[in-house]
């Protein structure tokens, strides 16, 4: 579980409910503001194709599990608590939603898409989604600046001498969001900004700390209680809209996900996360299996509840995040087979791969072997998704 998945919004939107549906705990659920007060950290799950199968075997999971050649791969997910406008001047949790937030590699913004909940989380009629997006965005934005802004001061102090390169005091300043010089210099030049702070204005500012933003906390929006005629109506004029081509949409029900969940829990129907159907086992009184029809109209239509959908975009999508089985080609003489599923950065090379499993493993390395192709690898090799690596070391 090297990931980290914060899933964030303004009071009321189903956050909770969106949650609990993907990890089933039991955090409080309220139609009014700070149900969640502190954050909730849960094990949700993201889906991998099983690569046991094609060995003709049956894996063995450590963690998660399988059902039917899908692989269930644990991740963290983050319940941030405190959004409201003016977090980042103190209102509301302020700092600690700030805090806790920058902790997550990647950003689940849920928005209930029906315009039912103002900016405050109170109830209303006919509120714009885009709001919501634009309010969060604009927070996060202002918080990167108020950071940008440090480092600049920083630079012009002269505090670390006269040839320190601005790049260099802005990583420093802003070290906390896991960018370097070289990709701060990187986003200047891409902006067609020179590397002087002092001929940037106001508008080039802000516009460095929310490409910075962007590139480092990158976020998708889930588009919540789109299992709605009202919701449904606000999804194309959003999702087209042009201010907002940087982002990705995913429609969500996170309450059809919880209700199906707990079916499946109290079997009275067969479901697995984030299939598009599923399977009644039992009588139920007419009011569910009514409420059951419009859940499987809605999982039709689109493709599922949303919520598995959400959180396996934004981390392989979103974050570019790869999953790497180490293993063999036959099980072990104990019968166990492809015990793990790792989660690694983009690029990870096999040697990267072999200080992941264990630093002794790193530091003995020798190659590794692609399972599939029995081919040897070196240590600089980068490995794709699904890869089955078996590693070679001295340790």
């Amino acid at each position: 579980m090297s990931y980290k998945i914060g899933l964030v919004g303004k009071p009321s939107v189903g956050k909770s409910t969106f949650f609990n549906a993907a990890t089933m705990n039991d955090v409080p659920e309220g139609a009014y503001p700070f149900t969640t007060i502190d954050p909730s950290m849960g094990e949700a799950y993201v889906r991998v194709d099983c690569a046991a199968p094609e060995f003709d075997h049956t894996c063995t999971p450590n963690h998660g599990y399988c059902t039917e050649g899908v692989r269930f791969v644990p991740t963290k997910l983050v319940d941030v608590a405190g959004l409201v406008p003016g977090a980042h001047e103190g209102k509301g949790l302020g700092n600690q939603f700030l805090t806790d937030l920058n902790e997550a590699d990647v950003l689940v913004h849920v928005v209930d898409f029906t315009g039912e909940t103002d900016l405050e989380g109170e109830p209303t009629e006919n509120h714009d989604p885009r709001e919501d997006i634009d309010f969060l965005e604009d927070e996060l934005d202002m918080w990167y600046l108020d950071i940008l802004e440090k480092g600049i001061e920083r630079y012009r102090s002269g505090y670390h001498g006269e040839d320190k390169a601005i790049e260099d005091d802005l990583a420093e300043q802003m070290s906390a969001f896991k960018i370097n010089a070289d990709e701060i210099k990187q986003v200047v030049l891409a902006l067609d900004l020179e590397l002087d702070p002092d001929t940037w204005d106001d508008e080039d500012r802000e516009a460095l700390a929310r490409e910075i933003r962007i590139r480092t906390k990158p976020m998708l929006i889930a588009a919540n209680k789109m299992d709605t005629p009202e919701a449904q109506e606000n999804w194309e004029p959003i999702t087209e809209d042009p201010e907002y081509k940087h982002l990705t949409f995913v429609p969500v029900s996170a309450h059809a996900e919880k209700a199906l969940k707990n079916g499946n829990e109290q079997g009275v129907l067969d479901y697995r996360p984030g299939d598009e159907e599923f399977t009644v086992t039992a009588d139920l009184p007419e009011e569910k299996a009514a409420g059951l029809e419009q859940i499987r109209d809605f999982v039709t239509e689109f493709g599922g509840t949303g919520v598995q959908q959400a959180l396996e975009t934004a981390l392989f999508e979103e974050l570019g995040a790869i999953a790497v089985f180490p293993g063999a080609r036959k099980p072990q003489e104990d019968g166990t087979f492809l015990q793990d599923c790792f989660v690694l950065p983009d690029g990870s090379t096999a040697e990267d791969f072999a200080y992941f499993l264990h630093t002794d493993i790193g530091e003995g390395f020798l190659h590794a072997h692609d399972v599939r192709t029995e081919r040897q690898i070196g240590a600089d090799t980068e490995l794709d998704h699904r890869d089955v690596v078996e590693i070679t070391t001295t340790n």
